[in-house]
């Protein structure tokens, strides 16, 4: 199964631009790319800050972009966005009970979680009992094979001081939870860090971030007031099969210098 994942799109009405990159450009370009080397993807997931603040046209200008897409897509808010907005363009996209934009797919390697983590005027992600009740139901049904989580905000400490205090505000809620599932967990993939991160829990879950689309951090853990920086639109493609899962890292846009040669081996 490949899964692409965007992050951190940051959408904002056509022409504004954000920290120096203009974030409809950027998401215009990744889709390009995407589409011309990967129409055989069977699901593209954005996880999460898909505007910037949550403007109506911004969500207009998303929902364009992903028209011509040829595999289904599942969008999840974050801190960013704006949930009566998201919902009024994109009125039919998969919620819970209680409205939350929180769904799972069931595939042959295990079930996807949807989490939503977002609450409007909090920058940090909050998951509290209402939304664990849909993550216990669902962690429930998913069957004996490892579940794989997509979330905005990581359900972990990133280790990194801009965001130590607006990480997720659950009380490890989450993390417990997942640790407790007796399939396992193959992996949990989020944004909101605006850099690229891998690693394993203390619960010894492995986890992973995408790149930022849009604007994005130049790389610095101690410094809580780091600076901006533009790049290459990125994306992800995970690979889930038989093998477990992988995901690995692309840039639109880059340039070619040389072709290495077939490598014979041994």
């Amino acid at each position: 199964m490949k899964i692409i994942q965007l992050t951190d799109t940051h959408l904002m009405p056509s022409g504004i631009v954000v920290n120096g990159v203009d974030p409809e450009k950027q998401l215009r370009a990744a889709a390009a790319d995407i589409l011309a080397k990967h129409a055989d993807a069977d699901l593209l997931v954005i996880t999460g800050d898909l505007c910037n603040y949550g403007d109506p046209e911004a969500y207009e200008i998303l929902r364009d972009v992903l028209a011509p897409m040829p595999f289904p897509v599942r969008l999840m808010l974050g801190n960013h966005d704006d949930r009566p907005n998201f919902v009024a363009v994109f009125a039919d996209h998969p919620r819970d009970e209680n409205g939350y934009v929180q769904s799972f797919i069931d595939t042959a390697f295990g079930r996807l979680l949807f989490l939503d983590s977002h609450e409007g005027g909090v920058i940090g992600g909050i998951y509290g009992e209402d939304r664990l009740a849909f993550l216990d139901a669902a962690l429930d049904g998913a069957g004996d094979l490892p579940v794989t989580v997509f979330i905005h905000h990581p359900p972990m400490d990133c280790g990194i001081a801009h965001f130590n205090n607006i990480g997720m505000h659950d009380d490890g809620a989450i993390m417990k939870r997942l640790a407790a599932h007796p399939a396992g967990v193959r992996h949990i993939v989020f944004g909101h860090i605006h850099v690229p991160l891998a690693g394993t829990s203390a619960e010894g879950i492995a986890f992973s971030s995408g790149q930022a689309c849009s604007h994005r951090f130049i790389t610095d853990l101690d410094d809580p007031a780091p600076m901006w920086t533009g790049g290459n639109p990125c994306y992800r493609i995970i690979h889930l099969d038989a093998q477990g899962l992988r995901a690995y890292g692309a840039e639109a846009g880059e340039t070619a210098t040389a072709r290495a040669p077939v490598c014979e081996g041994p």
